[in-house]
């Protein structure tokens, strides 16, 4: 297992970190069941938010009595200083804490400053001198804002999409945080489920010595792989740099990444999979995707209202209502080549 600094904030963490976004989808048995094996396996960083539902609580109730043994970062997306304490206090409460490690704020349209009128950094470092929190970070999908944030010199880390579908932009943020001594955190190391080889995207981050990649985990034989890579970081092989090379040529220009900042959408069509189900077909068994209930989900498509919400909203630019039409013809297409019939 390979640690790391995570820059200024001095915290040593093993360099891969328990994204626990998906054990809100399991139920509390589970989730501690996985989250003690991550722990013992030698994980040492959790990262949560107060929006994923139940998270942060299931957390709380396995392995806060072993608090002194991980690292612990969770997340507020309160606009105002009021909500910023309600969220802190709601936090440490189910978390069954004194303090939270890294506080961020979670994926905001601006970057909070002293002064600017949201009261909402000033709530950060007063949080700080209570003890309650120990260091002020923040999460984007957003590249100008990213950078802003690492360069205000106000944030100890930064959390952001990160893997080896990334462009050259995204890169160099990473080597702006390391000469900033910001703390890179990796979100979707796996891009959402399009990356499929945790080795070879493992190793490729292992190339940038300041990224603290999260594996969003959800079902311990997910963990069970990644404690099995994390045995076996090495240099890239010839099969894993061509298997790189094809998926980004795959992937290349406009794709959903499934951030789900477009949501919920007003006609309930799923975004963040139908947009991009047909290469989520290519990287799972396909049967879950052809059913009845799927393309019932995708039918909804037809019923956007070209509302503005999801391209409004979208941290990537993308013309999401023209991502969809494209995905229902070429799903309609796949279905029919395989002869489905629900």
């Amino acid at each position: 297992m390979t640690n790391t600094v995570l820059g200024r904030t001095g915290l040593t963490i093993n360099r891969d970190a328990f994204g626990a976004l998906p054990i809100q989808r399991v139920d509390i048995a589970t989730a501690g069941k996985i989250l003690f094996k991550a722990l013992d396996g030698g994980i040492n960083f959790f990262d949560t938010a107060r929006g994923y539902t139940d998270s942060e609580e299931k957390i709380g109730a396995s392995i806060a009595k072993r608090r002194g043994e991980f690292i612990l970062a969770t997340k507020t997306p309160s606009k105002n200083a009021e909500g910023f304490w309600k969220d802190l206090e709601t936090s440490l409460g189910k978390l069954k804490t004194d303090y939270i490690d890294i506080y961020q704020f979670h994926n905001p349209d601006f970057i909070p400053k002293p002064n600017d009128g949201t009261g909402l950094y000033e709530a950060m470092t007063e949080a700080k001198k209570q003890g309650k929190i120990r260091f002020i970070s923040i999460t984007n999908h957003k590249l100008n804002l990213a950078k802003e944030a690492v360069e205000s010199g106000l944030y100890d880390t930064l959390q952001f999409p990160f893997s080896y579908l990334s462009n050259d932009t995204d890169i160099a943020l990473v080597k702006l945080c390391a000469e900033k001594n910001v703390g890179f955190i990796a979100m979707k190391a796996l891009s959402g489920g399009l990356i499929t080889d945790i080795y070879a995207a493992r190793n490729w981050m292992a190339q940038y010595a300041n990224v603290v990649p999260i594996w969003g985990i959800q079902r311990e034989t997910e963990l069970d792989q990644l404690l099995e890579a994390m045995k076996q970081t090495s240099p890239l092989t010839p099969d894993q740099k061509a298997k790189i090379a094809k998926d980004r040529e795959e992937l290349a220009g406009d794709f959903c990444r499934g951030c789900g900042y477009c949501l919920p959408c007003p006609a309930e069509i799923t975004i963040n999979i139908c947009a991009r189900i047909n290469l989520l077909l290519k990287r799972a068994p396909e049967a879950q995707w052809v059913s009845e209930t799927w393309q019932q989900n995708m039918a909804k498509i037809e019923n956007c209202l070209h509302c503005g919400h999801c391209t409004d909203n979208c941290p990537y630019g993308l013309d999401t209502p023209a991502l969809l039409q494209k995905s229902l013809k070429n799903y309609r297409e796949f279905v029919s080549s395989r002869q489905v019939r629900v």
